[in-house]
């Protein structure tokens, strides 16, 4: 009896919406097929990271004034926590650990990159601009993300 109704309610529907099976079908097939990028992108992404991690080389770069001053590997383990002076008065507490690094402490007005955080990928930065400090995460054989 359930089914029964089921199939009329279904009949009523489509006649009224002048559609027949073979529409449904075809909706159907083009609705689960523009998932399709979706699926063939995500494992093309995730196989091309899991190559560039192994091969290529991370550095977390510091600029001061466009000039480059230090370069610490993030491939590594090891943890570093280096101050820089760029200018009388100011000064940067840089911290590099497990693969990532940040400004952990800074004598700017905004503290803007303090509240940054931990940057770890390729083209991410931590720019504190009164002091003109720039770190940047660098991978050999990427794209070119040189900031000037």
């Amino acid at each position: 009896m359930c089914t029964l109704f089921k199939k009329k309610k279904l009949k009523a529907f489509s006649h009224k919406a002048h559609m027949k099976i073979g529409d449904v079908i075809i909706i159907a097939i083009l609705v689960l097929a523009s998932f399709l990028p979706i699926v063939i992108f995500y494992f093309q992404q995730d196989q091309n990271q899991g190559q560039a991690e192994e091969a290529t080389e991370k550095s977390a770069i510091v600029r001061i004034d466009g000039k480059e001053v230090d370069r610490f590997s993030l491939n590594k383990d090891n943890a570093v926590q280096k101050t820089y002076h760029p200018a009388d008065g100011k000064y940067n507490i840089v911290e590099v650990r497990d693969g990532q690094a940040r400004v952990k402490e800074d004598n700017s007005p905004d503290q803007i990159a303090v509240n940054t955080g931990w940057i770890s990928e390729p083209g991410e930065t931590s720019i504190c601009l009164p002091h003109k400090l720039v770190i940047e995460i660098y991978e050999e054989d990427a794209e070119d993300t040189y900031i000037y």
